[in-house]
């Protein structure tokens, strides 16, 4: 017979959880993660104006890394290729502010005339109106209701001026200091983010996370870059055929609105609606240039983008469009911009941590 000292200790079975006990801690682990995704955007959202422009910073860097890393197997050192690749950026911004800026001046002067032209416009449509209105008081003598006031606070625009400046010369200032240090030390970012994993596969997932984020939202950008710059080219000669003025302009214009899935075709419909109200004597001659522009963006959408982005970089419609809301509401104009690059961020990482998740179909 063995000593007690070499016999194993007794097995002791503690009874199984019961259902409730189960479901209670899945329900605590749920509303610590759901409390947790609260406070992030909520975080995020407080924190707009020095988050807003680093993002943006981000993604434009992932966008312009490709070039720096070309540069760099040249010879150069990192970061002289950095510099040489944000100067080309900065210089190519500043090159199309200037171009636009004097057709723009222009058309923001016409802006009194152009609103006396709608109004015009609308006059000629009065009989429609005065049904809408006789409509509109009938409703009010059944309900009983005695309208409503709106009151609006005028503000001085030089104060405003004086208000807004300092702060977007500081998140300027702030994005082109987050791109160019983004773009000189993110090998080194990775490196040190890599060194943090405490297992090799861990390290070897985290290493293909960082790849398919580059790979995805770099090809993304720079196909959409190359479309929209497509676009926009067609769009101004379109313009010009049909006799609207300043084609360049709206061409250009129709370019950038276009990062915008969505909305910005739709304020683009309506800055070129108010064009044609500016050029043309009659409604069906103002209708000429947004329909224009609607055939181009048909074209564009259902045909070229699919063709040159392919089924690999395509995305759920109606997650693009939860998207485009959630990071407008969140961060406005710049959210709207990162919107699709943050998902193709989420989905290289949930593709390679659930590799069962498929979020792909149809962007447009």
């Amino acid at each position: 017979m063995l000593p007690y000292d070499t016999k194993k200790p007794p097995v002791v079975r503690l009874p199984p959880k019961a259902g409730v006990d189960v479901a209670l801690g899945r329900g605590a682990q749920i509303a610590l993660i759901v409390l947790g995704v609260v406070g992030l955007i909520f975080a995020l959202h407080a924190a707009k104006f020095v988050l807003a422009p680093v993002g943006l910073a981000i993604v434009v860097g992932l966008m312009l890394g490709p070039l720096a890393t070309a540069l760099e197997r040249l010879g150069m050192r990192p970061w002289v290729s950095s510099a040489l690749v944000f100067l080309l950026f900065i210089l190519a911004v500043c090159v199309l502010v200037l171009a636009l800026w004097g057709p723009m001046a222009f058309w923001i002067g016409q802006a009194p005339q152009i609103w006396e032209q709608l109004q015009f416009r609308l006059y000629q449509l009065r009989q429609p109106m005065e049904t809408i209105s006789g409509l509109r008081d009938q409703i009010r003598e059944v309900t009983g209701g005695s309208g409503f006031t709106v009151a609006v606070e005028e503000g001085t625009p030089m104060e405003n001026v004086a208000y807004l400046a300092p702060a977007i010369l500081a998140q300027v200032l702030l994005f082109m200091a987050s791109l160019y240090f983004f773009v000189a030390t993110r090998f080194q970012t990775r490196a040190a983010v890599l060194s943090m994993c405490y297992s090799r596969r861990l390290r070897w997932r985290v290493a293909h996370v960082f790849r398919d984020v580059e790979r995805l939202v770099s090809r993304y950008l720079i196909s959409i870059t190359l479309i929209n710059a497509g676009l926009g080219a067609t769009v101004s000669l379109a313009l010009w055929a049909v006799g609207v003025p300043s084609p360049i302009l709206w061409g250009a214009l129709a370019g950038l609105l276009n990062f915008l899935i969505y909305l910005g075709p739709a304020i683009m419909v309506a800055i070129l609606f108010a064009v044609g109200l500016a050029t043309f004597d009659t409604f069906g001659g103002a209708l000429i240039p947004p329909l224009v522009y609607l055939t181009l963006n048909m074209i564009e959408g259902q045909a070229v983008t699919p063709a040159v982005i392919g089924k690999s970089l395509t995305l759920n419609p109606f997650l693009v469009l939860v998207a485009l809301a959630f990071w407008i509401w969140l961060w406005g104009p710049v959210g709207g911009f990162i919107a699709i690059p943050a998902m193709l961020i989420i989905f290289a990482l949930t593709r390679n941590l659930l590799p069962g998740a498929d979020w792909t179909t149809s962007v447009r």
